[in-house]
């Protein structure tokens, strides 16, 4: 088989396991709607503290789960992997001619596809909740450019700790990471409105790029200072991780 047809294949089957794990695909679809929709309703009065940039909550809310809804699309493929590396059917993957990095892409490549489900339902109820897409169509956009990206740089990680463990016991550590890299950050409220090591934190915090990207159709027009910071932190995100994904593939072995 090609490398092409092997990585199709690996990434057909883990988009198959994930979808006969209700446990793994329901909560990570409901989540990111029942956070937005709590957030939104409950912190509504936050855009009225001076200097918010946000017209409605749900404007500041949505984007911000809609990323995390993708991440935790890469964590479901780690926690495939991992299934698969228990049970012993990953052993005979590695066993087999096919090339390593066409296994691992195929694994990488289920993330942003397992991410669109997400963000298709949570851009609805962005509508629905009368979000402002300020920026119409280009906004939309660039929520799916950081959206799928993420998915991507969650997943490589994901796969990345699997593939070094071997085991389904390392999933919290999956997850837990990725609440964190977006709590520390500009996630909850803006830069200017931030203080203390929070603010230092948030600063550094290529997170905040990232929301910066997807937030501003939904604040505003669509534009290249709030686009390229958010851009190059998301390509250093993905290459870094999936650095790690490829080298905790040339350690594991069968």
């Amino acid at each position: 088989m090609s490398s092409l047809a092997v990585t199709w294949g690996v990434t057909h089957r883990t988009l198959q396991l994930v979808a006969r794990l209700p446990s793994t695909i329901v909560p990570s679809l409901v989540m990111p709607v029942v956070l937005t929709v709590a957030f939104a309703g409950a912190f509504s009065g936050l855009v009225l503290l001076p200097g918010h940039p946000a017209d409605k909550a749900i404007d500041w809310f949505l984007p911000l789960y809609t990323i995390q809804g993708a991440a935790f699309a890469g964590v479901r493929v780690g926690i495939a992997v991992a299934r698969d590396l228990t049970t012993g059917f990953y052993d005979r993957l590695l066993l087999s001619p096919a090339s390593r990095v066409s296994l691992l892409a195929g694994s990488l490549l289920a993330s942003p596809l397992l991410s669109v489900l997400s963000f298709i339902l949570l851009v609805v109820i962005a509508g629905l909740g009368g979000a402002s897409f300020k920026a119409g169509p280009a906004g939309i956009v660039m929520l799916g450019v950081a959206s799928f990206s993420m998915a991507l740089a969650a997943g490589a990680w994901s796969v990345g700790l699997a593939l070094r463990f071997k085991t389904q016991q390392i999933a919290p550590l999956m997850q837990t990471t990725v609440f964190l890299a977006s709590f520390l950050s500009s996630a909850q409220m803006p830069l200017n409105l931030l203080d203390g090591w929070l603010h230092t934190v948030a600063v550094i915090n290529p997170m905040t790029n990232v929301f910066a990207l997807a937030r501003q159709g939904f604040l505003g027009s669509v534009n290249w200072h709030d686009t390229w910071p958010g851009l190059v932190s998301l390509a250093g995100l993905t290459v870094f991780f999936c650095l790690f994904a490829y080298r905790s593939m040339q350690k594991v072995t069968p």
